[in-house]
């Protein structure tokens, strides 16, 4: 683990941030990253955090010690991205990311998937650690300044496992789809992650944190809320007040936009996982 210093910082994206986005060649609309705003001043104390997402091995020890069987398991289905859209796939997990027929074998160093938030809590509980705060995460990625992704204010495709790395600049839905067809025709419903710390040259956090933009989203402990309760923000964001946790990060499936320090998705920590989905765990100093 890392240990990440006691600081106070800005939490979520400033003003022009919204501007530059809707300037971009990309597909989302400026309300859907309304609820990166206000930026707000938070005080956190001194705490680590883990370099690396948990991997497929660290999971599996997990298991293979407790006889821990995760929400996807339990419920009967993963969700995956199947050739046009999501689908609940009977039998993913997180040894078996694509469902029936695939197995995990040779990624033992890539980020476990199909992580609930149940899931993700039970196996800090069980290595004596937590999930991080959604304001311990942010400034753990982007440190005291703001930053677009942990490593500045440039895209560097080559910095973080995401669908670019893959396909090269996507700047519309129907090149995103057109690229996931490919993948799919090739490797099935199968996550792209990479192993973690395969960027660390070029994409770690001024603080030595890897894979902090793409590879997976990661879970937080922080119920989702809206930094001000004005904004105006896309209504989904909107019905997950109160009942959804944040995720961050971005994954391997994702444009450089939704791979941002600041970018906050909400997840169902109900059972809810997918193939994109992973976690890393942080501890008191």
């Amino acid at each position: 683990m890392l240990r990440i210093p006691g600081s106070t910082f800005l939490q979520g994206s400033p003003p022009w941030l919204l501007d530059w986005l809707e300037e971009q060649d990309q597909p989302l609309p400026r309300r859907w990253f309304a609820d990166e705003t206000p930026q707000l001043p938070r005080t956190l104390p001194e705490f680590r955090l883990d370099r690396y997402p948990v991997t497929v091995a660290e999971f599996t020890e997990f298991a293979q010690a407790t006889g821990y069987r995760s929400d996807a398991e339990e419920i009967g289905f993963g969700m995956v991205y199947a050739e046009a859209s999501w689908e609940e796939r009977a039998g993913a997990c997180w040894h078996s990311p694509g469902g029936p027929g695939t197995t995990t074998a040779g990624y033992d160093d890539h980020p476990v998937v199909h992580m609930s938030w149940n899931d993700a809590t039970a196996y800090a509980q069980w290595a004596g650690k937590r999930l991080p705060t959604e304001a311990e995460w942010e400034f753990a990625a982007h440190g005291p300044d703001f930053r677009i992704w942990p490593w500045g204010d440039t895209w560097k495709s080559d910095c973080a496992a995401t669908a670019e790395f893959y396909a090269g600049a996507l700047n519309s839905l129907g090149a995103w789809r057109e690229w996931w067809r490919t993948m799919h025709a090739r490797y099935g419903a199968m996550p792209r992650t990479t192993p973690v710390g395969s960027f660390s040259d070029l994409g770690d956090s001024v603080f030595g944190c890897g894979d902090m933009a793409g590879n997976v989203y990661e879970w937080t402990s922080t119920l989702t809320r809206l930094y001000d309760e004005a904004t105006e923000c896309d209504p989904s964001v909107k019905m997950a007040v109160g009942r959804y946790r944040v995720m961050r990060g971005g994954s391997w499936m994702n444009f450089r936009y939704q791979v941002r320090c600041t970018e906050r998705i909400h997840g169902d920590p109900t059972g809810w996982s997918s193939f994109a989905v992973g976690f890393r765990c942080a501890k008191d100093a």
